[in-house]
């Protein structure tokens, strides 16, 4: 057990704002010990008075027995008083672990050399400084983002233009003007700001539009906090010491840094987006002469419209047509299965996932079990580790109060306690208020089994952190059969280099698609777990009206979050590949993804650690931009083969005309009946019908790698499950006049499997040179109608 328990502890990793730290791991005695500098976090108001200072009282007998030190007084070789309340001493492993037990003892690191670092998500996407796509693209400087949102806080220093060349010439944009928010607003990072209220007002009534009970502004002044931190997220400029009160400290960077934002205000604060003020925004974006739109919107609850009535399929065709790279968020309805929205096949839908980044927090019990969880807590921490009693309202209080909805718990009962919520569906910071305003000391928010193992941070009100399903009903339990049950909550910081990572996000919306199963899905996954960016000045950092504090950064989970990693992607391809078509740069981010974790092993889905995820989860993986730059061959695809799609999924041609806004005809059926499996897409959906089937799609690959001549070679791997897949030819000769081969996929089933499971692999071509082209491979059984 003491062995476990080091190898815990090796995992928190803490960070302060100013210095990055590893937790301690003690082993043996203290003698013949190599001695190493070690900083230690203390919770300044612990200091008895009677000591003077606080040097005193480090240096004193007494600081050192009440951490069981046998080793005497310490010797400080530094004490931090201004930006950092502790010491830094030289000391055994041992003596260290013993100290970082102490009471008054907030957390402990070893000394080490740190280099200034992002923070992380770009690093983490295979992005690194001086080389690479990075440079390459000079960090998509020539490159306009147009970020479809709830607005822009443009004073913050993430939308600076310092050191930025002038604005592309071709740029037509403009700055709105509006309370709050001048035309001088704009500069050579933001290059525009709009805003389209009309469908807002027309919904809610002009005098709910101007104001819905909460700061609002008829302007692009962002007073949500949700469109500043995709803009900067894709293209922030870079902004050194960084952090969300503490946690994650660095240099904060978008995705492409030196690319321009457009901000288009299409949401409001607590009332949504409307339909028609989405698709205005597409419209003057791609007007304006945007290069990539980044949309971070969707129906929610998994809700899919035929792309006919879709005003995001139906904006962002428009868009795509016009040469303009299009990226949407997945939603947030995970785990559960066929929850993907924003399912055009002209589009990349984008799913999150985790970095290897977490900010722990630690809940100790009375009986000395210790349960792990997260949280972005920032306040003052619960007084010397004081152990208070734990009380779940959910025992006898009914549905509302597990909840901990509003005006569902008793102050009486929760006066001073540690209170169990459970997360269901309702905003998890929310319950943190209604626990505060209830009396309540401290809250832990637990998993149930629509949430499973999957943890995000929240800047919570009150000393709080959020749990898995497993450690969720142990912490129940012990509430409910011990006598008299204490806990305390200790907040550990950040943590990086975390193992393994990524996995899916357990809120990432999953396949199969619901309205095509021809089509996988979503595309592929980004970073979208505990992301720090910019804010809003408007509102604190959980959003809600009671919150006063304010701060420039602030850490978001979603795939709204993920959205824009893919949106900064696809700015730094355009930069290094401008003759690259949307459906060409789709290709490149998706077959070059990855399925393999930090750890060397699949990645796996956080709602169910031990299970490997599927293309259903995370499209084709998860984006590797180190390789992306040169995938070697993209699938392409444009507007005659998106039409010859929706006809193939039954779209009568004035319905198609909707989308395209120029006449359409569809072929008459002859021979083989065509299929949305048959469109040029990077990955490869079949769905059967019935046993003893097989079906052939065809694929086109375009050279796209510095060596007009080159041959790949195929390679199928499939899990079992009774399809196989054959491809022919098996092998493609490139050469400079023939930069485009097709071949044929075909998948056949001797009879559909009893369960009716779908099976998945991938096909690899590969030319030995580094280039793995790699498409998944899904295979669907379904009734006949």
């Amino acid at each position: 057990m003491a062995a476990r328990r080091r190898l815990l502890l090796l995992l928190l990793l803490v960070l302060t704002p100013a210095l990055s730290q590893t937790v301690l791991g003690a082993s043996g005695g203290g003698q013949g010990q190599a001695r190493k500098t070690y900083i230690f976090r203390v919770d300044h108001r612990a200091k008895p008075s009677v000591f003077p200072t606080h040097a005193h009282w480090y240096s004193s007998a007494a600081f050192a027995s009440a951490a069981a030190s046998a080793g005497g007084p310490l010797e400080p070789l530094h004490v931090y008083d201004t930006v950092f309340h502790g010491f830094s001493a030289s000391l055994s492993a041992s003596r260290a672990e013993e100290l970082r037990r102490h009471p008054a003892v907030l957390a402990a690191f070893e000394d080490r050399v740190r280099q200034l670092h992002t923070t992380r998500s770009p690093q983490f996407m295979g992005l690194r400084a001086r080389l690479g796509l990075w440079s390459l693209a000079d960090y998509g400087s020539d490159v306009i983002v147009g970020v479809l949102d709830t607005g822009v806080w443009p004073e913050r220093r993430s939308l600076s233009d310092r050191n930025l060349p002038p604005v592309p010439a071709r740029w037509r944009g403009g700055c709105d003007a509006g309370p709050a928010f001048l035309a001088s607003s704009c500069n050579k990072k933001l290059v525009g700001a709009r805003f389209f209220s009309q469908g807002h007002a027309a919904h809610y009534g002009v005098e709910a539009a101007a104001s819905n009970g909460s700061v609002e502004y008829m302007s692009p002044r962002d007073a949500d906090g949700h469109g500043t931190h995709t803009a900067t997220t894709a293209a922030g400029s870079v902004s050194y010491a960084a952090s969300m009160e503490g946690y994650a400290s660095g240099v904060a960077k978008g995705v492409a840094p030196k690319a321009r934002v457009a901000a288009y205000k299409v949401c409001w604060k607590g009332a949504g987006c409307l339909d028609s003020d989405i698709l205005a925004g597409f419209d003057r974006a791609v007007a304006d002469g945007v290069d990539v739109i980044s949309v971070s919107i969707g129906g929610g609850n998994g809700a899919v419209s035929p792309f006919y009535i879709d005003p995001i399929a139906i904006g962002s065709y428009g868009a795509v047509s016009r040469g303009v790279f299009v990226a949407t968020s997945a939603g947030n309805e995970g785990p559960a299965p066929m929850s993907v929205t924003n399912l055009a096949p002209w589009i990349a839908t984008v799913g999150a996932g985790t970095i290897d980044r977490n900010f722990p927090a630690e809940i100790v019990l009375g009986d000395g079990r210790r349960m792990s969880g997260v949280s972005l807590y920032s306040g003052k921490p619960l007084a010397n580790n004081t152990m208070l009693s734990l009380y779940y309202p959910g025992r006898s209080g009914g549905l509302s109060a597990s909840l901990c909805m509003e005006n569902s718990i008793d102050p009486s009962l929760v006066a001073g306690k540690i209170v169990i919520c459970d997360r269901g569906s309702s905003p998890r910071v929310a319950k943190g208020m209604v626990v505060k305003e209830a009396g309540g000391a401290a809250m832990v928010l637990a998993n149930g089994e629509a949430n499973g193992e999957g943890l995000v941070g929240d800047a919570h009100v009150l000393p709080a952190c959020s749990v898995g399903e497993n450690e969720g009903d142990a912490l129940k339990a012990y509430a409910a059969n011990t006598t008299n049950p204490t806990a305390t909550i200790v907040f550990r910081g950040t943590v990086i280099g975390v193992k393994p990572a990524p996995l899916v996000a357990s809120f990432s919306a999953r396949g199969p698609n619901g309205l095509v199963p021809e089509i996988l899905k979503p595309d592929f996954i980004a970073p979208g777990v505990n992301i720090l960016a910019a804010w809003t000045g408007a509102t604190g950092p959980t959003g809600l009206e009671a919150d006063d504090r304010r701060t420039e950064f602030n850490i978001l989970s979603g795939t709204s979050m993920a959205c824009p990693h893919a949106s900064g992607a696809a700015a730094l391809l355009r930069s290094a590949h401008p003759g690259w078509s949307p459906a060409a740069i789709r290709s490149a981010l998706m077959t070059t993804a990855i399925v393999t974790d930090n750890r060397g092993g699949a990645v796996a889905d956080e709602a169910e650690p031990r299970r490997a995820a599927t293309p259903f989860d995370h499209g084709a993986g998860h984006i590797a931009l180190g390789k992306a730059l040169d995938p070697g061959l993209v699938y392409d695809a444009g507007d005659e083969d998106y039409v010859a799609f929706m006809c193939s999924i039954g779209y009568a041609a004035n319905a198609i005309e909707v989308i395209t806004h120029k006449p359409v005809a569809c072929p008459a059926a002859t021979g083989r009946k065509p299929s949305g499996s048959d469109l040029n897409y990077p990955s490869i959906s079949v769905v059967l019908y019935g046993g003893n089937q097989s079906k052939t799609v065809i694929r086109t690959a375009t050279n796209v790698g510095a060596e007009a001549s080159a041959t790949y070679k195929a390679r199928v791997e499939m899990a079992s499950g009774g399809a196989s897949v054959a491809v022919k030819p098996e092998k493609l000769v490139f050469s400079p006049s023939a930069k485009k081969q097709s071949f044929a996929v075909t998948v056949s089933a001797a009879s559909a499997p009893s369960t009716a499971a779908p099976v998945h692999g991938h096909l690899v071509w590969s030319d030995g040179r580094g280039h793995d082209v790699r498409s998944p491979i899904v295979v669907t059984w379904l009734q006949p109608m």
